[in-house]
């Protein structure tokens, strides 16, 4: 099945009942997520027989990051008659730098304008956020816990971000697995609360889970942090990996005094073994206190997946060969020895 075609529009109807409201892998290929005015353009173009008319395109970016989403590009003009230079994922990029060029037909990708720089956009965005988390954190590990922020269709291109990034885990098992990756997490307090009391969790949790699995226990649940910790090392003993500190904002939050504290508590007793994991409002800039602190790990949601996009801006720069560009633009290529070709 091909592109979508202005005559199918009116006639197409998504099935209203049933579904989710994300759009499918087929509906993304026809280009049922495209800007309409595209395949009204591209019906216009039909009529008149410049369809596939030779253009060449360039896509940069409106401030500065790292690039994001060009695999998913690629997958999308699969089998399409398009030449595809760009940066490598995971590249830098400054404002206003093309960071993708495309040369083909125009109807072989002009109806996946929107498509295309909405992958560059979002993916870009929450790739560069990560990028700033992993820089503060530097060889202290983190876990990406971002899916529960954004819809679940596209949470698993956030968390493949995030890894991409150079983030140690992702708690997303799709997004985990897409980037050839197991799986990382802790416990929530739900189950917690269930069972009512956090050793009886932890000693319910050792229990079922198999040896290799880190036992990591969340102690802010109903006691005071550092007190929880220690009972919490008591019963499991040398099977403790690690407590997780989530204090919620209504307590204060996770404070480097607490970390402090628990750290010392915990030595003290002789649980030197036991990690201090920290996750809840983690920021670039609360790492490095934290981690001066004692914190051996953070899981960061909120931060990587509220990243604003960064906008994505696609050009027409020649036509047929020929120099183009709208008023304040310049035509034609736009010098760069960065960009690499993809196919």
């Amino acid at each position: 099945m091909g592109d979508i075609r202005f005559s199918d529009v009116e006639a197409f109807r998504p099935q209203p009942s049933g579904r989710f409201f994300s759009a499918t892998h087929e509906e993304i290929r026809r280009g049922l997520v495209a800007d309409i005015y595209f395949v009204k353009t591209m019906a216009a173009l039909e009529a008149g027989g410049l369809k596939d008319t030779p253009v060449m395109a360039e896509i940069f970016a409106s401030r500065p990051g790292y690039l994001a989403g060009v695999e998913e590009v690629l997958h999308l003009l699969e089998g399409r008659p398009v030449e595809v230079w760009s940066l490598d994922e995971g590249e830098p990029f400054e404002a206003k730098e093309v960071v993708m060029r495309l040369k083909g037909p125009y109807g072989a990708f002009g109806i996946h304008e929107t498509a295309i720089l909405g992958i560059l956009a979002s993916s870009s965005a929450w790739l560069t956020a990560a990028r700033e988390v992993k820089t503060a954190a530097g060889d202290t590990p983190v876990i990406c816990f971002g899916s529960r922020h954004i819809h679940p269709a596209v949470a698993p291109v956030m968390e493949r971000a995030a890894l991409l990034a150079g983030l140690d885990g992702a708690s997303n098992i799709l997004g985990a697995k897409l980037f050839g990756k197991e799986p990382q997490g802790t416990i929530p307090h739900a189950f917690i609360l269930i069972v009512g009391d956090t050793v009886e969790a932890a000693r319910l949790y050792d229990r079922a889970l198999p040896p290799e699995e880190p036992r990591t226990i969340l102690v802010d649940t109903f006691k005071d942090e550092a007190e929880e910790a220690l009972r919490v090392a008591a019963a499991l003993g040398e099977r403790l990996a690690g407590v997780r500190l989530d204090t919620p904002s209504e307590r204060g939050g996770v404070t480097p005094e607490l970390v402090r504290e628990v750290r010392a508590r915990l030595d003290q007793a002789g649980f030197r073994h036991v990690k201090i994991f920290v996750s809840g409002g983690v920021t670039p800039e609360k790492i490095p206190l934290l981690k001066a602190a004692g914190a051996d790990g953070f899981g960061v949601g909120s931060y990587i997946s509220r990243a604003a996009p960064i906008d994505m801006t696609m050009d027409l720069k020649e036509i047929d060969g020929r120099p183009v560009a709208k008023r304040g633009r310049i035509p034609g290529a736009t010098p760069t020895e960065r960009l690499k070709k993809k196919r």
